[in-house]
């Protein structure tokens, strides 16, 4: 029987937009397997699908990510569902070149995501299956894994002392998810050791700061920040002072990790307020920019005192009456 729910997606003073998401949980898997059905064909008879690798698709893959970071960005769903097919579609083929070397295929990539899903919500009862009927009995394909009497996923020879109460909040399910992670046994042997050195800089700070947090290693009170922002404000003007850049460096590096961890600290996402920044600014200077096409001049002519004029007027046509 098909599912037909209805999801109120966007609500503005003048319109209401539905969507019906009618599609059965055998539609959706059929989907996946014209996709990947898809994707093995072209493999075989398109010259470019033939000659990637996992080296020389790797670029692709993050400019995919970017372009659904943006989409992310923007809340365009229409975007957002056309990334996701295309990161979707370098999984597929990845795991078809894994297939290739005998490597993996995209079986073991599915299972091996649902058996760590599954070991790392240990407060999760696998074997009630009451939450979804529709759904087939709970295994794990991992076989030093076991779904215990408990219906927690443990490795055979565990000893299950996980008696804690369940979260119920998204910080104390990061907590034990720290710690769950911390047992698996072909895991990451340190807690920061699991974030990716190619993540850009303000999110990997932020990541650390989290893993972080998750052990325990953390400010008491999150006010008590504000002195670390200010002591480290102080180093950095010190620095600048002295006219020394390499120290300098150094003392803005562990300035905006503050500001980060501050951020942090009251949850606000560092990356998330200054890309809103970035296109702020992008918006308000393009306004500038135009503007002065219309005079007919080019925007380097315009005086800083134009500019200005320019820059408050594009915040009143932007409705923006912050700075």
């Amino acid at each position: 029987m098909q599912r037909k729910v209805i999801v109120c997606f966007a609500v503005s003073s003048d319109y209401i937009i539905f969507a019906v998401m009618k599609h059965s949980n055998d539609e959706k898997i059929k989907a996946f397997k014209r996709l990947f059905d898809v994707q093995e064909r072209l493999r075989k008879e398109c010259p470019w699908d033939r000659k990637q690798t996992f080296e020389s698709l790797r670029p692709n893959t993050i400019e995919e990510v970017f372009e659904l970071a943006d989409a992310l960005q923007k809340d365009d769903r229409t975007e957002i569902c056309k990334e996701l097919g295309d990161v979707m579609e370098h999984v597929v083929l990845y795991s078809i070149m894994g297939e290739e070397t005998g490597d993996f295929d995209i079986a073991d990539v599915c299972n091996h995501q649902s058996d760590k899903l599954m070991f790392r919500h240990d407060f999760i009862d696998w074997r009630n299956t009451t939450a979804n009927p529709e759904a087939p009995q709970w295994y794990v394909t991992d076989t030093s894994l076991v779904i215990n009497n408990k219906g927690h996923v443990v490795y055979k020879d565990e000893v299950d002392e996980n008696n804690d109460p369940k979260p119920t909040t998204d910080t104390e399910v990061e907590s034990s998810w720290e710690r769950r992670k911390q047992k698996e046994r072909d895991g990451n042997e340190t807690v920061l050791s699991g974030v990716p050195s190619s993540l850009p800089s303000m999110i990997k700070a932020y990541r650390i700061q989290d893993k972080a947090r998750n052990v325990g290693f953390d400010w008491a009170e999150k006010e008590d920040v504000w002195g670390k922002v200010r002591e480290e404000l102080g180093e950095f003007e010190e620095e600048l002072r002295r006219g020394d850049k390499e120290k300098s460096t150094r003392e803005l590096g562990d300035f905006i990790f503050s500001i980060i961890n501050a951020a942090r600290l009251y949850h606000l996402n560092p990356d998330n307020a200054l890309e809103s920044t970035n296109q702020k600014f992008i918006k308000r200077f393009t306004y500038i920019e135009l503007k002065a096409k219309e005079q007919g001049r080019n925007i380097a002519d315009l005086t800083l005192k134009e500019m200005d004029e320019l820059w408050d007027e594009a915040k009143r046509t932007f409705n923006e009456t912050n700075n």
